[in-house]
């Protein structure tokens, strides 16, 4: 069975449970994916395209190789893990019916990019001093010794390069589906801006758990000597 398929974020919206919350959900479009091709070694994979595209905005080379396979030039491919108990074939069609409402699911996709960004807000220093006196509010400060080791470490937290890069958001849980638009509904934000591309997998930490499941909750046991003690503290306030 193939573990996921390719999307595209539309969104954020908020949405009411059975049980009255209001939960913040981000509409994401799942398929339609087409199967592109089927790679047996060294792992059994698919290769899904999807967002069908012109010709003329498609380079020679990825033409020729869309021809060759009778499929329509796609924008976004990627490889998806399948297994083995499902056959598929080049050129069939799969769409959002493939989750459903209650389903765990890990998504990929780019952050969104926030440029040259400092410290504080890269890696939320506290700052420095206040003062006017001071002239570090937002600086870096010492980030090594002089004569030993007469460098600066590997990995130290300094300004730069905020965001765009590939992220993954596990657990996410799939609160609706809309078979005929081909959206879901995913509890939560997932990567990227309006409109990025997203590769959305079945979670391997997290099996499908139904929406009218109702959680038991745990009442835990009060240890009595804390309590005498919380007690007994309580007085001695008092006095």
């Amino acid at each position: 069975m193939l573990r996921g398929l390719l999307g595209k974020k539309l969104g954020m919206t908020q949405i009411f449970s059975k049980e009255g919350e209001l939960v913040p959900v981000t509409i994401v479009q799942v398929g339609p994916c087409q199967v592109l091709e089927l790679i047996e070694e060294p792992k059994r994979k698919v290769k899904l395209g999807f967002s069908p595209i012109k010709e003329h905005r498609s380079t020679k080379p990825v033409l020729g190789y869309f021809k060759k396979i009778g499929v329509a030039p796609m924008r976004y491919i990627r490889e998806i893990e399948a297994s083995d108990e499902e056959k598929y074939e080049v050129g069939q069609e799969i769409r959002a019916d493939f989750f459903k409402a209650g389903d765990f699911i890990d998504i990929t996709g780019t952050s969104i990019g926030k440029g040259f960004q400092g410290g504080m807000k890269r890696w939320h220093w506290s700052g420095g001093p206040g003062g006017h006196g001071s002239m570090h509010h937002r600086r870096v400060g010492s980030i090594g010794a002089s004569a030993d080791p007469s460098r600066t470490f590997r990995g130290f937290n300094m300004p730069g390069q905020m965001g765009n890069k590939r992220a993954t958001i596990q657990g996410l849980r799939v609160m609706d589906v809309d078979i005929e638009n081909n959206f879901i509904l995913v509890k939560g934000g997932v990567p990227g801006h309006k409109n990025a591309f997203l590769t959305i997998k079945r979670s391997k930490k997290k099996a499908f758990r139904s929406l009218d499941e109702v959680q038991e909750v745990v009442v835990r046991k009060i240890n009595p000597m804390k309590q005498s003690k919380a007690k007994a503290g309580k007085k001695k306030k008092g006095k």
